[in-house]
């Protein structure tokens, strides 16, 4: 993989921003729209619940962005770097989930349960993206 820094770079970014965007939808929902918070009532609340639908159209905008800044920034863009780039960010988005939303306790964290299963569709969709964003990128810069 070339540049595997700048990699990891855009990847920390494009996570940071999906991640800060359902915060503050959450936030948005709860304080702005009078949402139930996880305070107010089971689960993560109404606020959050109501988010679950917009997660993978976040990750869907953002991820072929960085993506796309990461190959403008190579030489040439190779299929293998394609490849490579897709399977290590969705595998860094699977493990650092599980690590910090299910294994590390804060306010915000979910169980296994409520992660993996409740979570459904929109956690596979948000993996399918990730996963699938290098591709959609190199098949756009390869038709303009």
């Amino acid at each position: 993989m070339e540049n595997f820094g700048f990699s990891m770079l855009w990847y920390w970014a494009a996570y940071f921003i999906v991640t800060s965007i359902g915060v503050l939808h959450t936030i948005f929902n709860i304080v702005v729209l009078n949402m139930k918070s996880m305070k107010d009532s089971p689960g993560m609340g109404e606020g959050y619940e109501k988010t679950k639908s917009w997660h993978p159209l976040y990750n869907i905008i953002v991820f072929p962005i960085f993506a796309y800044l990461y190959f403008h920034g190579l030489e040439a863009i190779k299929l293998s770097n394609v490849i490579a780039t897709s399977l290590i960010w969705g595998t860094i988005t699977v493990v650092f989930d599980f690590i910090g939303w299910v294994l590390i306790k804060h306010p915000w964290s979910l169980t296994f349960k409520e992660f993996y299963i409740d979570y459904q569709p929109w956690i596979t969709f948000i993996y399918i993206t990730i996963y699938a964003s290098p591709f959609v990128t190199y098949g756009m810069i390869n038709l303009f």
